[in-house]
């Protein structure tokens, strides 16, 4: 599934968002997103910098509640069930991180 980030939309809220829509649970069912990554540096990650130019780029992906997370340049969202693939089928090497 891929999930466009809206423009108000902080990554961590949209990665909590996605999932609940891709498991189809409620949002308050789902294993908070803190005991996995820390929800303000992820969101500090693809923020705007300082002087309020936006960061271009840049890549992280994470496991959360069996779904691979990818977030691309902190606009777009890409979840995988995990089934025993790896989270970037695009990677020539499996990510330890992304490996179920």
């Amino acid at each position: 599934m891929e999930y466009e980030i809206g423009p108000e939309e902080s990554v961590s809220t949209a990665v909590v968002r996605a999932v609940s829509a891709v498991e189809g649970r409620e949002l308050c069912s789902l294993r908070p997103l803190a005991d996995v990554v820390d929800p303000t540096a992820l969101d500090s990650l693809f923020d705007p910098r300082d002087d309020g130019t936006p960061r271009t780029g840049g890549r992280l992906s994470f496991v959360y509640n069996d779904c691979c997370i990818t977030v691309d340049n902190g606009e777009y969202l890409t979840l995988q069930l995990l089934e025993g693939r790896f989270c970037d089928e695009r990677d020539q090497e499996p990510s330890d991180s992304c490996v179920r």
